[in-house]
């Protein structure tokens, strides 16, 4: 469908504080936003609740008159599911499954999620650990919308942070509801890849190699305050951190990455989120 635009659909991680069709209107305050992210429940608790049929009928109303054309949700932070602590990791896919539950019902694309940390020294059992309780939350939701890995920044044994470990999840997992979104703040702070024309065919040929382009939906559009190979996730404004404009830049020009969906996730200007100035300054790196 993206096949022949001259970029991405672009967009922003929105609140959808008083209801999900707030996240809408708030979208629209951006200017042309054509992908948005919000919560469906809140990222730092437990306990989930399910929007109304109202609530969701309203917002699919406000959706469909819009210039949305993807919506994807993101997990709680409190989601491990490479935890060896038997009762974190039971809690963990409730959790997920919940979101995800969310996600079905308002008909969103697909529920990003991050994979967790291990105190494992053995690696292998926390990747088994993930790729298990990915299966197990798929049975709990069936339905169309897809649990899409998200890459980390490598730090206090993250899982997830090359593409060779996540190529090791998607192989675990034989669905096509599953995807990937690659953060470029992460990868940064992996120490995977520094934005210049070389390291970007380099990593791509990786990402390629043990994930596929195919499997890429969402690319989280994110500058870094903190410096490469950091292993610390600190997301800046676009153009003001450790990637910068021309890193950026050099990002937009590789058209093979041009059918994911980019998401702001940014501080903002003013600290409130992701705001306009960030979204025209993104979307000028494509001209």
């Amino acid at each position: 469908m993206q096949n022949n635009r001259k970029r991405p659909l672009l967009g922003a991680h929105v609140s959808a504080a008083g209801g999900l069709s707030r996240a809408i209107k708030n979208a629209e305050e951006l200017g042309t936003t054509e992908v948005i992210q919000i919560f469906g429940a809140s990222p730092r608790q437990w306990r989930t609740k399910l929007p109304s049929r109202a609530d969701v009928k309203e917002y699919k109303e406000t959706l469909k008159k819009s210039n949305v054309r993807s919506v994807y949700l993101h997990a709680a932070y409190l989601v491990n599911l490479a935890a060896a602590d038997p009762h974190l990791y039971e809690k963990s896919v409730e959790n997920l499954s919940a979101h995800l539950k969310i996600t079905e019902l308002i008909g969103a694309q697909g529920l990003v999620f991050h994979l967790g940390s291990d105190t494992d020294p053995d690696r292998s059992s926390a990747l088994d650990r993930v790729i298990g309780g990915i299966k197990i939350v798929l049975k709990n939701v069936p339905g169309r919308s897809r649990l899409l890995m998200e890459n980390s920044s490598g730090g206090g044994r993250k899982v997830g942070g090359s593409p060779e470990e996540i190529g090791k999840l998607l192989r675990g997992v034989p669905s096509r509801r599953i995807g990937v979104c690659l953060d470029t703040a992460h990868a940064y702070e992996a120490g995977e890849i520094n934005y210049t024309p070389k390291s970007i065919r380099d990593f791509l040929k990786r990402w390629k190699s043990h994930i596929g382009l195919r499997n890429l939906i969402v690319v989280h559009a994110n500058d870094s305050q903190t410096p490469f190979a950091s292993g610390v996730d600190r997301h800046e404004n676009i153009g003001r951190g450790y990637i910068g404009l021309k890193g950026f830049g050099n990002l937009a020009k590789e058209k093979s990455l041009w059918k994911a969906d980019w998401i702001l996730e940014v501080p903002g200007f003013a600290n409130n989120g992701p705001d306009k100035k960030n979204l025209d300054t993104l979307r000028n790196c494509f001209k």
